[in-house]
C-alpha cells in the first residue's frame, strides 16, 4: 500500500511539475487582469492590426457576432525608428510595412520589453525580394529600434485580445503596416518618390480595408 502511494504521489507531482511548465507567466496574467475591465466582451473574437506609420498609431479591429469588422481602439506607438518605407536589410532601422500575420507562435510572453508579439517579418513579398533581418515585433517598453513599440499597458491590452482569440480558436492574426493614408490623392503626391511602386502593392490592401471594413486577404504572408 506505501508503495501504491509513493507511487500515485510520484505521478501526481510530475503531472503538477507539467503543468507548471506550460503556464502562462504571471506577466500574462496580469495583463489579462487589466485588460478584462474595460474589453471583457471582446475576449475570444477575431482581431486585426493595422499600422500606418506616419501617424504612428496602431488600430486594433475586432470581429463581432455577425461578421463585421470595426476598430475597437487607436493607439499611438510610443517608439518607432526609420523613415516612411519597407525595411530592407538586417541594421537598416526601418520597420516594415506590408501584410503580415501573427501567429500563437508569434507571441512572446516572457520578452525583455515586457510582452511582444513577431509580425512576421520578412514575409514571402520580402523573401523574394532578398530582403533580409528578422524578428521585428510588436512590444512594450516605449523604446524600439525597427519595432514598433507601446507603453507596458497598452501592449497588454493588445496581446491579450490577441491571445484570447488565438485561445478561442483563431489561427492567424493579420497585420497591416502601411506608411501613410494611402488614397488616391495622397499617391498622386507620392508617385515620384523611390518607394512609389512597391506602395502601388500596398495600395489595394488600404483601399479593401477602407471600403469593406475588413481585413485585406492577401497571399504576401
Amino acid at each position: 500500500m506505501n508503495k501504491l502511494l509513493l507511487s500515485l504521489s510520484l505521478i501526481f507531482a510530475m503531472q503538477l511539475t507539467t503543468s507548471e511548465a506550460y503556464a502562462e507567466p504571471p506577466r500574462v496574467r496580469t495583463a489579462r487582469h487589466h485588460a478584462f475591465r474595460d474589453f471583457r466582451e471582446h475576449f475570444g473574437k477575431p482581431v486585426f492590426i493595422r499600422i500606418i506609420k506616419e501617424e504612428r498609431v496602431l488600430e486594433l479591429w475586432v470581429q463581432d457576432k455577425d461578421g463585421e469588422w470595426e476598430i475597437l481602439t487607436t493607439y499611438d506607438i510610443a517608439g518607432m525608428s526609420g523613415d516612411l518605407g519597407p525595411k530592407t536589410k538586417q541594421g537598416d532601422r526601418q520597420a516594415p510595412e506590408g501584410f503580415y500575420r501573427l501567429t500563437r507562435r508569434s507571441l512572446n510572453p516572457r520578452s525583455q520589453y515586457h510582452l511582444g508579439m513577431n509580425v512576421g517579418y520578412p514575409n514571402r513579398y520580402d523573401r523574394a525580394h532578398r530582403r533580409t533581418g528578422g524578428l521585428i515585433m510588436i512590444h512594450g517598453s516605449n523604446v524600439s529600434i525597427g519595432c514598433f513599440a507601446m507603453t507596458d499597458r497598452k501592449i497588454e491590452e493588445i496581446y491579450t485580445l490577441v491571445n484570447e482569440a488565438f485561445k478561442a480558436g483563431v489561427q492567424d492574426v493579420p497585420v497591416q503596416i502601411y506608411p501613410f493614408r494611402m488614397t488616391e490623392s495622397r499617391m498622386r503626391k507620392e508617385r515620384n518618390n523611390k518607394h512609389f511602386s512597391f506602395w502601388q502593392h500596398l495600395q489595394p490592401g488600404y483601399l479593401y480595408t477602407e471600403d469593406k471594413d475588413a481585413p485585406y486577404p492577401s497571399n504576401d504572408c
